[in-house]
């Protein structure tokens, strides 16, 4: 499991994510984000960050394109979390995706945020190959939502 993280810029930090995460407190979800809770892995205390939440083939998705961000290692060892949208806090159970079966949901996940999150897949878009996709893939991990 590479430990490849990219930090976010200040911008980021201070005002996209901000955004994001003060509209979807308010119940405004911006294409598909949520609120992401989970429980620190040596804390215990919620940690929040805003994700965007994927659907592919009925199946639902979180992917990091990060990489291996602190939200990743803690749900890794909590297993599970809530997802926040407004007043509502849906409980989540995940299973992190091996490397081969990612590229289907990175290319939907690239089509569907390339321009928000593109800068951080190396050039890779939604119109890669399956090889250029699992070249990727263990610096993007992905965990299948389960209620």
């Amino acid at each position: 499991m590479p430990d490849r993280y990219l930090a976010p810029g200040w911008f980021t930090r201070r005002v996209f994510n901000g955004t994001v995460a003060g509209l979807t407190k308010l119940g405004v979800s911006v294409w598909g984000s949520r609120i992401l809770a989970v429980r620190g892995r040596k804390t215990h205390e919620w940690r929040t960050t805003p994700v965007n939440l994927l659907t592919v083939g009925g199946e639902r998705y979180l992917v990091a394109p990060r990489g291996n961000t602190q939200w990743v290692r803690n749900i890794r060892v909590a297993g599970s979390g809530e997802l926040r949208i407004g007043r509502r806090a849906e409980p989540i159970r995940v299973a992190e995706l091996p490397d081969e079966e990612k590229p289907p949901v990175l290319r939907a996940y690239l089509k569907r945020w390339r321009m928000e999150v593109g800068v951080f897949f190396g050039g890779i878009g939604p119109g890669a190959t399956d090889e250029q996709l699992l070249a990727i893939a263990p610096n993007h991990p992905v965990f299948r939502l389960s209620e």
